[in-house]
């Protein structure tokens, strides 16, 4: 039996999320039809290295599975990819030992957040940044970013309806850059991620960037581990899963 490990991309559009749910369209249930038509029939179950919400992107999940099947890693790319929907691209599949877990063993994530910032929406980014009209101040944006990265409790970023119990996580990097004449990128790597961390810190950014906030306000925030002292959630659309680390 071989473990092999994927890195993926999908454009989170018009899934419902990552995981299975009865009677929607998921980017694991595509998947596990990809693998279930290339093992003739046979049920074979992915595990990813976190799921991702409806509308969010990637550019680098991470999955494994294992198969009885002897084809070389190179070719189970081209399967793949010859079975999977147009909005599902597999970019590289690897053999890995048998105690691989693609959940388990990650180090680090990143995930990039698109604001569209300028006064005019843009139709054909609609679904791949979030429109901001306002400029924003992108220095007071990153003296914010200075108080979040390094290890805290981030109950204050988190969803109120889940069921995690250890919400300490380790922010390694945080900023936020232009790109090109009318794109900023708020670009975040972790140890990991609650539900909703990265937006609801994505919208937290943004008031400091509209002056809604001042950056100063971040410590007291984080200390107090109330998800109501921070602002508002950022939608989903903007966000993409960038790289997955091992």
């Amino acid at each position: 039996m071989a473990k092999l490990k994927c890195t993926a991309a999908y454009d989170g559009s018009r899934f419902f999320g990552y995981q299975v749910q009865p009677g929607k369209r998921t980017v694991q249930r595509e998947i596990e039809t990809a693998l279930s038509r290339i093992h003739h029939g046979r049920t074979i179950k992915i595990t990813a290295s976190g799921r991702t919400d409806r509308g969010v992107h990637a550019v680098g999940q991470v999955f494994h599975f294992e198969s009885p099947l002897n084809i070389p890693s190179v070719n189970w790319t081209k399967a793949l990819n010859s079975f999977l929907p147009d909005d599902i691209y597999i970019d590289r599949t690897e053999n890995v030992p048998p105690d691989f877990h693609a959940r388990f063993d990650v180090k680090m994530k990143e995930y990039r957040y698109r604001l569209l910032t300028r006064p005019q929406p843009d139709l054909f980014r609609r679904f791949y940044t979030l429109h901001v009209k306002s400029s924003l101040d992108l220095q007071k944006m990153n003296e914010a970013a200075g108080f979040i990265i390094g290890t805290h409790d981030f109950s204050c970023f988190c969803a109120a309806n889940t069921d995690v119990k250890d919400k300490v996580r380790t922010v390694y990097h945080l900023d936020v850059h232009r790109e090109g004449e009318d794109e900023t990128v708020i670009r975040i790597v972790g140890s990991g991620f609650l539900y909703q961390m990265v937006r609801i810190i994505t919208g937290t950014l943004i008031a400091v960037g509209m002056h809604e906030l001042q950056p100063e306000a971040l410590p007291d925030i984080i200390a107090g581990r109330d998800r109501g002292a921070a602002p508002k959630t950022a939608p989903a659309r903007g966000l993409t899963l960038w790289r997955v680390t091992y």
